[in-house]
């Protein structure tokens, strides 16, 4: 069914859940913000951290930039370490190479960062092609980064290719790029989210992801 696979990153491949949140949680502390429990900050996986700086505490354009600017500081230093391999990961992505499918990632994590978490856990050798946010916000939406993607890799038989994300923006970003959308139930969208995105298929495993093949 598919020959092109883009991936996306937290909460897919990898949970990240304890590194973003306490990067979350100093970014407010610093912003003069009260922080909530680890639990209401879940929402910030995934989704672009502008946006979500802006949605779950009012900032401005402005005030979100320096928010992110204090988010990474944490972050490139000790919340990029605070992360751990979803179990089947690598084995799922060791089959679909092995059946000769193209892997590319497309996270809305800034790209440094992707490259670092891909190579410490020995992913990297999976993927055709690497993308992620920049910096400046110049690339920052799902769609955006998805659409980059495509380009760079080359990828134009959109009908044989197909996001797998775990939040809406991911079935939102690959319907904006004309593509299908895997939705992963592992991760930190639930089905309802999904589904109301207009997930194609669900997987609650990566293996499931095989069937789709």
């Amino acid at each position: 069914m598919y020959q092109t696979f883009l991936f996306d990153l937290d909460g897919t491949l990898t949970d990240p859940g304890i590194g973003i949140t306490n990067a979350v949680a100093y970014a407010l502390k610093k912003c003069g913000i009260p922080v909530p429990e680890r639990s209401a900050l879940y929402p910030f996986i995934g989704p672009p951290l502008l946006d979500s700086f802006a949605r779950f505490y009012g900032m401005n354009q402005a005030e979100s930039l320096q928010a992110v600017e204090f988010y990474r500081e944490y972050y490139r230093s000790v919340g990029i370490h605070e992360n751990v391999l979803i179990p089947g990961t690598k084995e799922l992505l060791g089959t679909l190479k092995d059946q000769g499918k193209t892997l590319i990632l497309a996270t809305s994590k800034p790209q440094e960062f992707a490259e670092k978490i891909l190579d410490a856990f020995d992913l990297t050798q999976f993927f055709d092609y690497i993308a992620g946010a920049t910096f400046d916000a110049s690339r920052s939406t799902k769609a955006a980064v998805i659409r980059y993607a495509l380009e760079q890799a080359g990828i134009t038989d959109f009908s044989t290719t197909v996001m797998v994300g775990d939040r809406e923006h991911d079935v939102l970003g690959a319907r904006e790029n004309g593509l299908g959308c895997i939705g992963v139930l592992f991760g930190y969208g639930s089905r309802e989210e999904l589904e109301r995105a207009g997930a194609r298929h669900l997987a609650e495993k990566p293996q499931d992801i095989l069937s789709f093949v």
